[in-house]
């Protein structure tokens, strides 16, 4: 009988394999990124939005939990009454406190108006 190679030697790092991403960046799965970043409380809830359509990628619906996000990806979500409009920063290793997942993306929405206004008027 011939003995199998063992694939852990040539292996990729686990959110690279996941995605199957070629190119070279770093990628996560987009249910399992918004869930890491703390936009949703279990990766379920990201995944019923998603395969809803409900979230956009550059501008593109999407319909696939499984679909890569990387850093520079612009994603368009609605959480509760707002439209979230955030930049991926980075893929992440864990879910962890929320100062650590704020690290993960930049907030894109427009500021509030009346949460600008000064506290002398």
């Amino acid at each position: 009988m011939a003995r199998r190679k063992d694939k852990s030697a040539g292996a990729q790092p686990a959110d690279t394999a996941e995605a199957g991403d070629t190119s070279g960046r770093e990628t996560m799965r987009l249910d399992k990124w918004l869930f890491y970043a703390r936009f949703f409380k279990t990766r379920a809830l990201a995944t019923t939005l998603i395969t809803k359509g409900r979230v956009r990628l550059n501008g593109q619906r999407q319909s696939k939990p499984g679909h890569t996000v990387a850093p520079g990806d612009v994603l368009t979500f609605p959480m509760g009454n707002l439209t979230r409009v955030i930049r991926v920063l980075a893929p992440g290793t864990r879910r962890g406190p929320a100062g650590e997942a704020q690290t993960l993306y930049l907030d894109l929405d427009p500021p509030d108006p009346n949460a600008t206004s000064s506290p002398l008027e």
